[in-house]
């Protein structure tokens, strides 16, 4: 398969679902964030949410060879809500991981309930020194802060380490647009360089732009570098039908075009994810290539997966 074909995107069907087996995940299993624990399986890590749809990370191991077999549940969560008052005292949701210098870091969305606007969304960065079976924040201050021209979401983060340098693709935005009855958020996508995975300083660069009208958000970047190319996944955001998911191609990692039809899978016909596929996250294996997405309501239907063939 060359770049710019149409990825062919096998369905596996639905994986997990929270359905009230703790207090803490009574419903949901939004942004699955993958990485092997051995060849033999995959942790998923993903946001589950309480009776007040307020959400904390926990974790699914899925097998390799068909992450469709769940292999175990977290009972508890690896990462809850901060102290009141904070950035992320309404949720956390999880969104990348690194290992460096001896220790795993987990990326994550920290929530908080505004009065003037709905919501903020900023990053936030938490540790583990046990494998990621639980994490500390490295801060109660977010990584990711607000600034000019991204003062209400600042999120999402997608890190790679280049030649020494790391690199950070995520979706920033200042701005709201009203549709289906409510005020929804306006973001674009953005860059950042650093030379610490736990610092990043200085202004962002923005990359590419919503098209406006419909379309008003970029959701969760994915971004692999092959062949001297760079080409990300991520959600396209609408007013008139919420998430579908987009494609991407750039020389540099700065330019970006788009070619949202070759991400090879849309909405099914029926069932969990026939209204919406986004979040989503590749996982390669000996077994092949995985796509774990959401579905229907930003994740309330569950956490699925598709396999590229």
């Amino acid at each position: 398969m060359t770049p710019t074909e149409r990825q062919q995107w096998e369905r596996l069907g639905l994986v997990w679902v929270a359905s009230g087996e703790q207090p803490w995940a009574r419903t949901h299993a939004a942004l699955p964030t993958a990485t092997m624990l051995d060849e033999e399986r995959i942790r998923v890590y993903v946001a589950c949410l309480d009776a007040a749809k307020v959400g904390r990370i926990g974790w699914v191991d899925v097998a390799a060879r068909d992450p469709r077999q769940v292999l175990a549940v977290s009972e508890h969560p690896v990462l809850d809500v901060g102290a009141p008052g904070t950035f992320d005292d309404n949720g956390v949701n999880p969104l990348w991981l690194v290992e460096h210098a001896g220790r795993l870091y987990l990326y994550y969305v920290g929530w908080q309930l505004g009065t003037r606007v709905r919501y903020y969304l900023f990053c936030g960065l938490a540790a583990s020194d046990d494998g990621g079976n639980s994490f500390l924040r490295v801060s109660q201050a977010p990584l990711l802060d607000r600034t000019d021209g991204e003062l209400f979401v600042r999120t999402a983060p997608c890190v790679r380490r280049e030649d020494g340098v790391w690199k950070m693709w995520y979706i920033g935005g200042d701005s709201w647009v009203e549709g289906r009855g409510k005020q929804l958020p306006r973001y674009g996508l953005r860059y950042l360089e650093s030379d610490d995975p736990r610092r990043w300083r200085g202004p962002s660069r923005p990359v590419m732009d919503v098209r406006g009208g419909d379309e008003h958000g970029f959701g969760r970047p994915f971004v692999l570098r092959e062949d001297g190319r760079y080409r990300m996944w991520y959600s396209v955001r609408t007013i008139s039908a919420g998430y579908r998911l987009g494609y991407a191609e750039s020389p540099d990692g700065l330019t970006w075009e788009r070619m949202d039809d070759a991400a090879g899978i849309e909405p099914s016909p029926e069932g969990w994810d026939s209204q919406m596929v986004c979040y989503s996250f590749l996982q390669a294996t000996r077994y092949g290539t995985y796509l774990f997405y959401n579905g229907n309501d930003y994740g309330a239907t569950g956490f699925g997966a598709a396999v590229l063939r």
